[in-house]
């Protein structure tokens, strides 16, 4: 991939997925055996902006699969005092964080799953009360680079060479990135979304209702001070920045109890390198109650149990079926894509800024309201070329949302 090309990416991840202020830390994680180069053009892209500091932390995949084999569960399970002390100091400083995904979808396969689930449950109580501190206060963007495996498995018949340069390319496409000036697009995006946000937010919906020709039947409540949003977010101090590139979505967070009915998946789901495949979820009274799957059951499993809040729905995502990365006819294993390929729904943790006037609100004050809270967000596709959705306002009107798996309006 030219060079050329490859910087203004990086430029669009610095200037509009972070949106680095002068004087600002950025951190970037990234994969240490995937695109070097490309993570040194991010951080010189940081540095113009403003930064004041990047640090990168490289992170490797197939040491982490070799530490969820060999390590005892206790010793997967702690949380060193100088993690938490890092934790501390990024509350103070609040550093914009970029994160480049490249794993192999299927990378941590042949671990033992329960143990790995609970050794993330047990870190997690000891560093999810950390990320909150943090929560609506700092930029942050999650995009991707091709890593020599994943690009094999979305692209099996080419040479690995060419499957990285194919996978290059969509990734770029997918983020707006390939043709034009990716910094006006987005900008020309954003506005798109922002419209569409206007108009859900002047119906006054309570229901969102799911159908599809697969089985899917669903009905999920909203919560009346509840705001659709998409592409573009603010922070607390009035910051605007894109948390992910690319992004097809508009979205909001459900009322927590309100869920009733079945879905059914439509593509692969890849969590922490285990793949998910063809499966279905039932809820009850807002909570999962059975989930059936063809591969990865025992993985969706673990991800229901993993806390009292990650049975229960914290997104509804609205994405056409007609959107760029779908149409690309590429499966990504991915979900950053993947999802931008189809309406998707996400268990556990919900967002608070999808409440009107969440800034002035205590946490307790929005899980009263109905804000889902977990120490997981788990997004899962249910797009298809047949998905209706109505919305269904206080007043008992029927508006149609989405018809033939595209927008109505």
């Amino acid at each position: 991939m030219q060079k050329t090309v490859l910087k203004n990416y990086a430029k669009l991840l610095a200037r509009v997925g972070l949106n680095v202020q002068k004087g600002q830390e950025v951190i970037i994680t990234a994969e240490a055996d995937d695109q070097p180069e490309f993570v040194a053009f991010c951080a010189e892209e940081c540095y113009r902006a403003g930064a004041s500091k990047v640090r990168v932390e490289w992170t490797s995949q197939k040491i982490s699969r070799l530490g969820a084999l060999y390590r005892s569960e206790e010793v997967m399970s702690e949380v060193q005092p100088w993690q938490e002390e890092k934790l501390r100091c990024e509350i103070r400083n609040l550093p914009a964080r970029l994160y480049l995904e490249s794993e192999d979808p299927d990378g941590m396969s042949g671990i033992d799953a329960e143990k790995y689930a609970r050794a993330l449950q047990a870190r997690q109580k000891v560093i999810k009360p950390y990320r909150d501190k943090m929560e609506n206060k700092y930029q942050w963007c999650i995009a991707a680079v091709p890593g020599r495996n994943w690009a094999k498995k979305v692209f099996p018949k080419e040479s690995a060479a060419g499957a990285e340069e194919k996978l290059w390319r969509a990734i770029l496409s997918a983020s707006r990135s390939l043709e034009g000036n990716p910094i006006a697009n987005w900008q020309a995006h954003n506005r798109d979304l922002e419209s569409r946000c206007a108009y859900l937010n002047s119906l006054g919906l309570r229901t969102l209702e799911y159908k599809s020709s697969n089985g899917t039947d669903l009905r999920v409540g909203l919560m009346r001070e509840g705001v659709f949003a998409g592409g573009g977010e603010r922070t607390l101090s009035g910051v605007f920045f894109n948390p992910n590139i690319p992004s097809e979505e508009v979205f909001t967070s459900p009322r927590r109890g309100e869920a009733e009915g079945i879905v059914y998946s439509t593509k692969p789901l890849s969590y922490q390198g285990q793949l998910i495949r063809n499966f279905s979820v039932r809820f009850e009274a807002g909570r999962v109650t059975e989930v059936h799957a063809s591969q990865g059951e025992a993985v969706l499993k673990k991800i229901v149990g993993m806390d009292e809040g990650a049975a229960y729905l914290g997104e509804c995502a609205l994405v056409p079926y007609r959107s760029p990365i779908r149409e690309s006819r590429v499966l990504f294993y991915n979900t950053l894509f993947d999802e931008n390929a189809a309406c998707h729904l996400a268990l556990g943790r919900g967002f608070t800024n999808c409440v009107r006037g969440y800034e002035n609100m205590s946490d307790e004050q929005l899980r009263l309201l109905g804000v889902n809270d977990s120490m997981v967000h788990v997004d899962f596709m249910i797009g298809n070329d047949d998905l209706e959705i109505t919305g269904i306002s206080a007043e008992g009107a029927r508006v149609p949302v989405f018809r033939n798996g595209n927008w109505a309006f």
